[in-house]
Formats: structure tokens, sequence, C-alpha cells
């Protein structure tokens, strides 16, 4: 059908069909009245390696005095805090570093720090470092550090220093020992006990043999007198000679292998710590 025009034409377009259908309106969905808007969720950060290193480091300094040391070790282990003032907030070790007046050993302390340090930042599971360094054993022989717990080298008591203080900031947790372990080991150690007292007593009641030679002292000979030390003054100096930790631990008793405590005794014919209750006979 032709149209005519009879006004100037200023301009055109043309017209398609999808043109002439009114657009739809646009749907809002319906908000019920007892449904709770989500917000937005903060990102909980983890460590990483990429995290820089903050101003401000929070941190704890442990002492080790060795016998295979003639100086004090101090070992700093810093921490880094992420997710401050959250419901994730955590520490995690960041940096580790030891100092000692004793330079002998400055190389491989340097280079045990630097690869803990990077270990640490690295992120992910840091706790295998503990099982790592108490393993090391040293081929002079170990010792015995305060509590009777035997350490097999001064590398392995900085593993234990290292388990202390992720245990202090919640990486490693201890296994809760059952109130009826409890009672056992008390009964266990106090039976140790009794047996030992009893031990001793009969010791003390035993008869003299008739042929040891009589003590030279108060012979009115001061050469005798000297050489002769009663038995109480020689108990005296030993235990003044001892020190801490074997007082502390228990008279007589063997290393236990499972807490590295000298308090592994035989009873009834079985292997008992009483420390940590691990025994062969279940």
């Amino acid at each position: 059908m032709a149209i005519k025009i009879n006004k100037k034409i200023k301009g055109y377009a043309v017209a398609k069909p999808d043109d002439a259908k009114p657009a739809a309106p646009a749907v809002t969905p319906a908000v019920e009245p007892n449904e709770v808007m989500a917000l937005p969720k903060a990102e909980v950060i983890q460590m990483h390696e990429q995290i820089e290193r903050p101003e401000v480091l929070v941190g704890s300094t442990y002492k080790i005095k060795s016998p295979l040391f003639e100086h004090a070790l101090y070992v700093t282990i810093n921490d880094i805090v992420l997710n401050q003032g959250t419901e994730h907030e955590s520490r995690r070790p960041f940096e580790i570093f030891i100092n000692s007046k004793n330079m002998d050993h400055f190389q491989w302390i340097v280079a045990l720090t630097r690869i803990m340090s990077a270990v640490f930042r690295k992120g992910g599971d840091v706790t295998f470092l503990v099982e790592e360094m108490k393993a090391v054993f040293d081929p002079r022989g170990g010792y015995f550090k305060g509590g009777g717990i035997y350490m097999p080298s001064i590398v392995a008591e900085i593993g234990a220093v290292v388990e202390e203080h992720l245990k202090m900031i919640g990486l490693i947790r201890d296994p809760e020992m059952s109130a009826a372990t409890k009672a056992l080991i008390a009964e266990k150690r106090a039976a140790y006990e009794a047996q030992q007292a009893k031990k001793k007593t009969e010791l003390a009641d035993a008869p003299q043999s008739p042929t040891s030679p009589s003590p030279l002292v108060g012979q009115g000979r001061g050469e005798g007198a000297a050489l002769a030390a009663p038995p109480a003054a020689l108990k005296t100096s030993a235990a003044t000679d001892s020190s801490a930790a074997a007082a502390e631990a228990i008279p007589g008793a063997s290393v236990c292998p499972k807490c590295s405590a000298k308090a592994l005794v035989i009873m009834d014919g079985c292997a008992t710590c009483l420390s940590c209750g691990n025994s062969k006979c279940g």
C-alpha cells in the first residue's frame, strides 16, 4: 500500500518486526519477610610465601643449657598473626633465630635457622620439623635435661623447643590422658616407691660381715681419719655434685622410648613408664 508524503523528509529509519512489540516489564523477585540477606564474606588469609613481613611480630625466647656447649643457646621464634580481629585469627611461626656466645657452631646454626624460617614462611603443615629434628643423634652421646628427659643431641633439644612453641600457639595438640590412665600411673608409681623403700630397709637391717675391716675414724690417727670418710658424707657429696635432671628422674629407671623420660621401670615382669603410661604389656 503506497502512502503519499506531503511534508519534507528530515530523516528515516528501517522498522523491524520486533520493534512493534512492547518491552516486557522487569520482574523483581519477591523477598520473603524472614529471609536474611547474604552478606559478603571476607577472604580467609592462609600462610604462604607471598606474605610480606610486618613491621612488628610477636614471639618467644627459650633458653637451652646443654653440657655439650660451654655457653647457653637462646632460641627466638617470632609469629605472624593472620586474620587478626576475626573468628579465623591464628598465629603461625614466621622466623627463628638462635644466638649464643659460642661461635664454634655458627655456620650450621645460621644454615639451620634460615632453612627453618623458609619452611615456616612457605606455609602448610610445619609440624614435621619437630619429629625430624628430635630424631637427630649425636655420635658422642646424648644427655639428660631437667625432669629426666633424655636428649640425643643439641639439635633434638632445639626440636623440643620448637615443639613446645607450636603447642603454645595451638598447632600441635597433645592427646588428653584419660582419668583411668592417670589413676593407673599414680598407682604404679606409689607401688614402685613402696617397693624401693622396702629394699632400702632390708639392706639397712642386714647384718654386717664380721670379717669386714673396722673403720679408722676415731682411732686418733689423722691420716686414717682423713682416708676413711663416713658413708653419709660420701652420699652427701655425690648428691651435691649430681645435676637437677638426675634428682628429678626416678632412681633405677630407664629411658622411655615414647616420651624420652627416665621413668621406665620393671614391675610385675613388665616394662612400664611412670611418666606417660607406655607399657609393652598393654
